[in-house]
């Protein structure tokens, strides 16, 4: 059996670098427990970044993917497939759209979302408009694709990828005026997540959400909402628009669809989808059998009364877990939610700690995210047990205690051993 240094090992050296992974090699999950290479138990506020909704080996889950790969795997977008018909037939009946384009990541979805976008401004308009400009915003997150992370507020991810493509303008996520400022008749489209997951876990306001739509629609542009993260129930609606009162024009969503098989969708109006004709854009993968078989079975499973009520009553319950840590320890200056989707912002005494923290977590059995230095991250499955919450949360105020001296900026001692 393998031990984490040797995988360590093995890692640098046949992975291009691009990654920093923990000390710990994940081999078996089953709910929301997963073990390692040593037979080490962890309890898991991950979702392998909110992506196993349901948690891991889900047994119909797994039914529907060994049933599918029984009958077919691939046959490329030459031919279409039944699982994929149903897939999009529940999506469109379940929401806004009518069409949908499916892909296998988030920054593909959105890649298609942004190229669709620009497609459109040219067929209404004309080139000679130059109604080509994408308004985004600071701190928003995309993707990697070169489209994608110059259109994420995030310089850190851009930075010696140049010369970047043009027409993107940044501002300050959740500043109404700002964006009213920037959005202009020679806009053809807004991107924005409704929660803000890798900024910090912020969640659009009402208000802000509703300007940017009265603004779309002003200057006939098009609406671009960014659910990869908070599609598929995470924050208590099948997706986080539905509980905003505002509608966008297109929707992206990925992670959790394929409750870890790789797939991402994009979801729009009939009249926008028709100015993608055949052969302006595509996938070879996108659609595939194997991951739209089990999607349509997360989607039919997620979209309940049971589930999406569970996510909302779990999110009280991971918050008040929160509180009742702090209370004792005061680690956190703010805690955020949406649904399933948290972020405890770190008290001034622990800027710049969130790693560490996540690190000592591992240490004693809990896995946690980070979304920058200053916010630890849980998106645990959607029906994660409450008794994994509560041990959870017991492992991880023990982790704290026992390592809270170490962590604090204030310390002289600030490194934390791997």
């Amino acid at each position: 059996m393998a031990t984490p240094y040797l995988s360590r090992i093995t890692f640098n050296s046949v992975m291009v670098p691009v990654y920093a992974p923990a000390p710990i090699v994940p081999v078996r999950g089953q709910g929301s427990r997963v073990w390692d290479s040593d037979g080490r138990d962890y309890i898991d506020f991950t979702s392998g970044i909110a992506v196993t909704a349901l948690g891991h080996s889900h047994p119909e889950l797994v039914a529907t993917l060994a049933q599918q790969a029984g009958q077919l795997w691939h046959a490329s977008n030459v031919f279409t497939n039944l699982p994929i018909l149903r897939l999009a037939t529940r999506l469109t009946e379940a929401t806004f759209a009518d069409c949908a384009f499916f892909a296998n990541s988030g920054a593909e979805a959105n890649e298609a979302a942004l190229k669709l976008a620009r497609r459109v401004a040219f067929d209404r308009f004309g080139a000679s408009a130059k109604k080509e400009k994408i308004v985004a915003f600071q701190q928003s997150f995309h993707g990697r694709t070169l489209f994608t992370v110059s259109v994420g507020g995030q310089q850190k991810y851009s930075d010696g990828f140049g010369p970047l493509p043009e027409g993107i303008a940044h501002v300050p996520f959740n500043d109404v005026e700002a964006a009213r400022q920037l959005i202009d008749d020679g806009t053809c489209a807004v991107i924005v997540e409704p929660v803000q997951g890798e900024g910090g876990v912020i969640p659009a306001s009402r208000d802000f959400l509703r300007a940017l739509r009265e603004a779309c629609t002003q200057h006939e542009a098009l609406l671009i909402f960014d659910e990869v993260q908070t599609g598929i129930g995470r924050t208590g609606t099948l997706f986080s628009y539905m509980g905003t009162g505002v509608t966008p024009d297109i929707l992206t969503s990925a992670k959790a669809l394929g409750n870890g098989l790789p797939i991402a969708t994009m979801l729009t109006t009939r009249e926008i989808a028709s100015h993608f004709s055949a052969g302006t854009h595509g996938s070879t993968y996108g659609g595939n059998p194997l991951a739209a078989a089990v999607a349509d079975k997360v989607v039919e499973l997620v979209n309940t009364h049971s589930v999406l009520e569970g996510v909302r009553d779990r999110s009280k319950h991971v918050l008040a877990s929160l509180r009742s840590i702090n209370s004792r320890i005061g680690l956190f200056r703010e805690l955020r939610a949406a649904g399933l989707l948290v972020g405890a912002e770190l008290s001034e005494s622990f800027a710049g700690k969130a790693r560490q923290i996540m690190d000592v977590a591992l240490d004693h059995g809990v896995m946690l995210l980070n979304a920058g230095p200053n916010v630890v991250r849980f998106a645990p499955a959607l029906n994660i047990p409450y008794e994994c919450l509560d041990e959870g949360f017991a492992r991880l105020e023990r982790a704290l205690e026992t390592q809270l001296p170490t962590l604090s900026t204030e310390s002289a001692s600030l490194a934390m051993p791997r």
